[in-house]
């Protein structure tokens, strides 16, 4: 798999995500996590991005456990802070995380019994770092993202960004950036804030391409990575037709499903899966660098890399903007 970098760090261009891994939505046994990692490995991926949020630390230790035997020169790790896991007995007056749940049903299936807590304090970014770095069995990280900032943009800014950008003067991490869902607070940090790279989920897609309104063409002028990731919107554009299909990890819309039906049709006249589509697409963008996927067995892993790589005709994406709006900036 060719290589490109982020501020000198080197990554591929296809990375592995690895919420799933952590039990997203549905349970993944070790060896499962431990076989998908070394999929990803054969079929050339060497950015791996994580956080302390998916399985509340199990998809952090499956990664590190995973990569063990590799060497560490050749692959390249990100990370999160912002928020710390903690034992709910003790966790006092710190900010409990309520988001990770839907119609009373957690996200992440199979945690322990640690909760994740909001910190974006100066001190909170380097606990929740050196904790990473326990869990992932790794004396360093090349990449740390402040996590979910959407409702906290100026305590991160005051408080972990600080620390980052020392951990990144003194050379500790190789470059740092914002792990987010939304496109205001994102843009809002990243005229504060000296980031190497922004990984924006689920807002540069076929369905969704809320980014390129100011996100992508600032952090274009700037010179700042985008790293797309959510590009099947948590599933939709993965299956559109699947029960229970869903949309930024709800369930969709009736009049989402159906856009994203109708792209699967124009994807099918030219023999193009949709998952194809949806896979290819951020990178039509200059601003973007890489493109995150998730998988959870190696079959999942296989299928992206290769989707990921199957020839495009111009003529899918001329149709896909002619008949659903979807730009090609291209």
């Amino acid at each position: 798999m060719d290589r490109t970098t982020i501020r000198g760090v080197e990554v591929t261009p296809l990375g592995l995500g690895t919420a799933p891994l952590g039990g997203l939505f549905t349970p993944v046994t070790e060896e499962d996590a431990t076989a998908t990692v070394d999929a990803a490995w054969d079929h050339g991926v060497r950015f791996f991005d994580t956080a302390p949020l998916y399985g509340y630390g199990n998809a952090e230790r499956r990664l590190g456990r995973a990569l063990a035997r590799r060497p560490r020169a050749e692959f390249t790790v990100a990370t999160k802070v912002g928020r710390l896991l903690r034992d709910p007995a003790v966790i006092g007056s710190a900010e409990l995380d309520t988001t990770q749940e839907f119609d009373g049903q957690p996200f992440y299936r199979g945690t322990g019994r640690e909760v994740p807590v909001f910190d974006f304090s100066y001190d909170g970014a380097l606990r929740a770092l050196e904790e990473s770095l326990t869990r992932l069995g790794l004396d360093r990280v090349d990449v740390v993202h402040v996590h979910d900032a959407d409702d906290h943009v100026q305590p991160a800014i005051d408080g972990a960004y600080r620390a980052l950008n020392r951990l990144r003067d003194e050379g500790v991490v190789g470059a740092i950036g914002l792990g987010i869902d939304h496109c205001e607070p994102a843009v809002d940090i990243l005229r504060a804030v000296d980031l190497d790279c922004v990984l924006i989920a689920g807002r540069w897609t076929l369905l969704d391409q809320s980014a390129a309104v100011e996100l992508l063409p600032l952090a274009e002028d700037r010179g700042v990575a985008i790293v797309a990731a959510g590009v099947f919107n948590s599933g939709v554009l993965a299956d559109p037709g699947a029960p229970g299909a869903t949309f930024d990890y709800v369930p969709s819309d009736p009049l989402i499903t159906a856009r994203a039906a109708a792209m699967a049709a124009v994807c099918a006249r030219h023999g193009v899966p949709l998952k194809a589509a949806a896979l290819q697409f951020p990178h039509r963008h200059p601003a973007v660098r890489v493109v995150l996927t998730g998988a959870r067995t190696p079959a999942e892993l296989c299928e992206n890399t290769a989707l990921a790589n199957l020839a495009i005709p111009e003529e899918l994406w001329a149709d896909l903007a002619l008949e659903c709006g979807v730009p090609s900036p291209a």
